[in-house]
């Protein structure tokens, strides 16, 4: 869940609600708590920002250091919105002790074109 960023070489957390579903190493009542925690401590107000949209904005952010979720409240403005979402290839994460993360369970991840 800490990994190493490949640019800045900072310790970061990657953890997501979305995908991540448990701690390996600890009981499954220890990891469902320490998520929990996890999962409330990321989306904490002075950890977040809502985006105000103009005319002509770009938004973009790092998935590999970045916890995102869409507004709710789209639906309710009086705007027409039209969103591009590019996903590109990423690097493979590495720990603190320089190992590649590797797959445990499931498919990996398939770009489409």
């Amino acid at each position: 869940m800490v990994r190493v960023h490949p640019e800045t070489g900072e310790r970061i957390l990657f953890v997501n609600p979305g995908f991540t579903r448990r701690i390996n190493g600890v009981s499954e009542e220890e990891s469902r708590h320490i998520l929990e925690l996890l999962f409330t401590e990321i989306t904490r107000p002075e950890y977040t920002v809502r985006f105000r949209w103009a005319p002509g904005s770009i938004a973009f952010w790092d998935n590999r250091a970045t916890a995102h979720q869409g507004p709710g409240d789209f639906a309710y403005l009086d705007v027409k919105c039209i969103l591009f979402r590019i996903t590109l290839e990423g690097d493979v994460p590495v720990g603190l002790d320089g190992q590649a993360s590797r797959l445990v369970v499931g498919q990996p991840f398939a770009a489409h074109a």
